[in-house]
């Protein structure tokens, strides 16, 4: 691996960004321009900002290798990731464009009129953010060390810095521009790859043994079922519950605008999500001695020097770890501009001074915690992720949008039964005080009894609060669903 190539390949995203960045920032004037750019990004180029966005580092690098370390089991992933897009497609994208709002807890808050309610979005809305920057810093750790040996903290500083400037700089508008040319960038950084990786092994033995991608242990039969269709609800729901994927969707024109765009983005990702496992087949092939969790998030970059030895191959890695680059960019900038909204508006009283300070301040915590944490799989730690949107602010952005008895009390009920569920089951986990099989899975991936358990107490107690009929709820829900023409 060239470590001058590598230097020069990052660079380059660095400068691209910083130039595109700062063509958003010419035209960035208002607080709408920093929060929602002004409500004026099309369905093409808003698609691609939202799947340069959640094309994270766990998508680029951990994909593969969760596809080297486990096979065909691994593909339950980009099933999820997708399928989370249909759902945002059919149930909430429109009419959280409709409502007018900035932010999730000004949805919220337009939604329950309460200030708790609010108070308790933005705490999730920021915990959640941050909990999804912290893979990103631990990605761009990885890949500086991997190919120039310096230390990690390098590139996670590195990241943050960039992110942190051109947020400040632009907010939205600006980050816009610099997500849709990272999603094309990122695609190409696969797609080039992934077509010289298979003519290289060419001369080799094409064939991919079956046995070895999709064992009889991994087929039907061999699945645990409850795990798998926890797994697959975390990611569909959790998606949903993404801030920095729906605050997108206030960039649209229109309501039937951001129903066009996401379509278009569940074909980006789909393709994308091809060449990322198609490069994990690949490895598992072919560098099955890096099948360990230590070294797996790393053979995306290691692979093409393997197979193509001498300039060709250096060059191709030094594209790798341009898309590399630019996903940890692209999904930090989305993260962090989501939280600035919130911090904003909530703690500072809004305005483009405090986006500003909010944007610059964001990144402090994620980076200490990046520093005493040792990352377990990008693709992992992103599933906590999932799991936390899915089982607190996904069922009651559903509620909240299709069901008219949701009342303030009973959505911070649900929140916080959700949240909390979650850090329980982590805290049993961790701690190995259950030897049960049966509860040891339900609480490894505990979506299948979280998602459900929040929506129940939240209609529950929304049942036992609930008020006469509101004519402003009635209002809100017209606004919400009735088409604009």
């Amino acid at each position: 691996m060239n470590p001058v190539l590598s230097v020069v390949a990052i660079a380059f995203v660095v400068i691209a960004t910083v130039v595109i960045g700062f063509f958003g920032l010419r035209i960035s004037r208002t607080t709408d321009d920093f929060l929602v750019a002004s409500r004026t990004v099309r369905p093409w180029w808003n698609a691609s900002a939202i799947s340069g966005e959640y094309l994270s580092a766990a998508t680029f690098l951990g994909l593969a290798g969760l596809v080297l370390l486990a096979g065909s089991r691994a593909f339950w992933f980009p099933i999820g990731y997708c399928a989370g897009y249909l759902a945002l497609l059919l149930f909430v994208a429109a009419p959280l464009r409709r409502s007018g709002a900035r932010t999730i807890p000004d949805f919220i808050d337009a939604r329950l009129d309460s200030r708790a309610a609010r108070r308790l979005t933005s705490v999730l809305v920021v915990l959640i953010a941050w909990l999804y920057i912290v893979p990103q810093f631990h990605g761009a750790a990885l890949t500086i060390n991997v190919v120039t040996g310096a230390p990690p903290w390098v590139g996670s500083v590195g990241v943050a810095i960039i992110v942190a400037v051109i947020v400040a700089a632009g907010g939205m508008r600006s980050i816009t521009f610099v997500q849709g040319f990272h999603y094309w960038l990122k695609l190409t950084a696969l797609g080039v790859p992934v077509i010289f990786l298979l003519i290289a092994t060419g001369d080799v033995n094409t064939t991919i043994d079956p046995t070895l991608v999709f064992p009889l242990e991994d087929g039907p039969g061999g699945q645990d079922l409850y795990r798998t269709v926890s797994l697959v609800l975390a990611l569909l729901l959790g998606t949903m519950g993404l801030p920095h994927v729906l605050v997108r969707f206030y960039t649209s024109p229109d309501g039937p605008s951001a129903r066009r765009t996401t379509v278009i983005v569940i074909v980006m990702i789909s393709a994308f999500y091809m060449l990322s496992s198609t490069m994990g087949l690949i490895a598992r092939r072919f560098a099955g001695d890096l099948a360990d969790p230590s070294t797996a998030d790393s053979v995306v970059l290691l692979l093409p020097s393997r197979l193509i030895p001498g300039l060709g191959g250096e060059l191709i890695t030094a594209l790798i770890i341009a898309g590399a680059f630019a996903a940890f960019i692209s999904t930090a900038s989305g993260l962090v501009v989501s939280i600035a909204g919130v911090v904003s508006q909530e703690v500072l009283g809004g305005g483009v001074r405090a986006f500003r300070v909010s944007a610059l301040a964001s990144v402090v915590v994620p980076l200490l915690v990046t520093f005493v944490t040792v990352p377990r799989g990008l693709t992992s730690s992103v599933g906590l992720v999932f799991l936390v949107a899915a089982s607190s602010l996904s069922p009651v952005l559903l509620l909240g949008v299709w069901w008219r008895g949701l009342t303030a009390r009973g959505a911070i009920a649900g929140m916080l039964v959700g949240s909390g569920s979650v850090a329980a089951a982590l805290v049993v986990t961790a701690t190995g005080a259950v030897r049960d099989p049966v509860l040891q899975s339900a609480l490894a991936q505990p979506a299948a009894w979280i998602v459900p358990l929040a929506t129940a107490t939240s209609v529950v107690a929304s049942l036992a609060t609930r008020r006469l009929p509101s004519n402003r709820v009635d209002r809100f829900f017209l606004r919400l669903h009735a088409p604009e023409r």
